[in-house]
């Protein structure tokens, strides 16, 4: 009976959290939305086939899959779930939140015939295939476990809307950015070690951390001189040790930290330099325009801030597999970047919307093997979570019929197990 409450009060959730998700839309387009956040969760699955199969309707599969394609196309829904992600995240995002920028790629090896397929880089196997290229922004905190997806999109260097992957990169910071008023501290790994990104951020006076190639020249000292020149003459008076997952395995880090402070040769802002050793043989280089004082705290903060970007790459690999992102077969270029913002809303509802508290009921049929997986280093239990929300609705797969007629009004949000 409690099993058949707690499905029940899921799916009652589902339909709130869709209902704030597409505030303004008419009544077909709320339907869709709820439907289609509900399928992949139930499923797991982003094809629409498994996504009309979890609505259980009274009607030939095929026209349930037709009717859900017809709405995926709609235009303005990118955008509006976007949005609507974005409002509701924005309060979470604090003064020293950090804002992860993290490129991605959908990679479809065999696909012809979807629109618009580019070259992408398989980063697992290391080769060239098709595919789509992604943006994603992901917010948590130094310390805390709590994970905020923030924004995602999909684009192709085929696409008629692409200009750079640096304007791609640009659109995602001036979105959040105008959600969070300028909140939060921007962290890139080196793909962020760009003329055209720092200048960027320096401009629009955005705090940042980027690790650097070690290729630029920079200022220190009144004289230009190599990046790598300075952080190997870097002092490192402080040292720390960490354990870093990596291949399944745990593995102890002593590292030594310092810092310069530098500025770019064209710009006249005050930077510094913060140098790690102890992840490889050359020096680990941040570039910042954090004001550190001479101090372990002060520096430590710099250099946890980007340790913290490793757990984001977990994250994006939850969301590509916990739903079979890669497996999408949708064949038009609005309906791939549309199913992207779904699975935003999925994720930031499964980690953000639920709560802890939540997370833990829902998963109470789950807890040994869950407590197996997710303890330790990572400490990333959503995949356990995603399973358990599955569990629940796919075990009762009675799909929405009995709430069809009961959509909730905007903006009325309810906590799951609310009395």
């Amino acid at each position: 009976m409690h099993y058949a409450r707690t499905a029940s009060k899921l799916r009652e959730q589902i339909i709130k959290f869709s209902g704030v998700l597409s505030t303004g839309l008419p009544k077909v387009g709320r339907r869709f939305i709820a439907e289609a956040v509900y399928g992949i969760q139930a499923r797991r699955c982003v094809r629409l086939t498994e996504i009309a199969r979890a609505l259980g309707e009274k009607i030939p599969l095929r026209k349930t899959e037709y009717r859900l394609s017809r709405q995926l196309g709609r235009s303005r829904l990118y955008s509006k779930i976007i949005d609507s992600v974005l409002q509701m995240a924005a309060e979470y995002i604090k003064k020293d939140s950090l804002l992860v920028i993290d490129p991605s790629d959908i990679r479809k090896k065999y696909a012809e015939k979807m629109e618009h397929l580019a070259r992408v880089r398989d980063g697992s196997e290391g080769e060239i295939a098709n595919g789509y290229w992604t943006c994603n922004v992901i917010g948590t905190e130094i310390g805390k476990t709590k994970i905020i997806p923030l924004y995602t999109r999909l684009y192709s260097q085929a696409g008629p809307d692409f200009q750079s992957e640096n304007t791609e990169i640009r659109k995602a910071v001036d979105k959040v950015s105008s959600y969070t008023q300028g909140r939060g501290i921007w962290v890139m790994d080196r793909g962020g070690d760009r003329k055209y990104i720092i200048h960027y951020f320096l401009s629009e006076k955005l705090r940042f951390i980027i690790r650097s190639t070690g290729e630029r020249h920079i200022i220190y000292r009144g004289r230009k001189t190599s990046i790598m020149d300075i952080a190997r003459t870097c002092p490192l008076p402080y040292a720390e040790r960490i354990v870093k997952e990596d291949k399944g395995k745990e593995r102890l880090h002593y590292l030594e930290f310092g810092y310069r402070p530098v500025k770019l040769p064209e710009r006249k802002e005050k930077l510094y330099l913060v140098v790690i050793r102890g992840f490889g043989q050359k020096p680990m280089m941040l570039l910042t325009n954090i004001k550190l004082k001479k101090s372990r705290k002060s520096l430590w903060k710099v250099v946890e801030s980007y340790i913290s970007r490793w757990k984001i790459e977990e994250t994006i690999r939850f969301i590509k597999q916990s739903y079979q992102v890669e497996d999408i077969r949708l064949l038009t270029y609005k309906r791939l970047q549309n199913m992207m913002a779904l699975v935003l809303a999925v994720a930031y509802f499964a980690m953000v919307y639920l709560g802890i508290r939540t997370k833990l009921k829902l998963l109470a049929g789950h807890a040994l093997k869950a407590a197996q997986r997710v303890f330790g280093v990572a400490d990333f239990r959503f995949y356990a979570l995603a399973d358990g929300i599955r569990e629940f609705l796919f075990s009762r797969n009675s799909g929405l019929q009995r709430f069809h007629h009961h959509w909730i009004e905007e903006n009325n949000q309810l906590h799951l197990f609310d009395p």
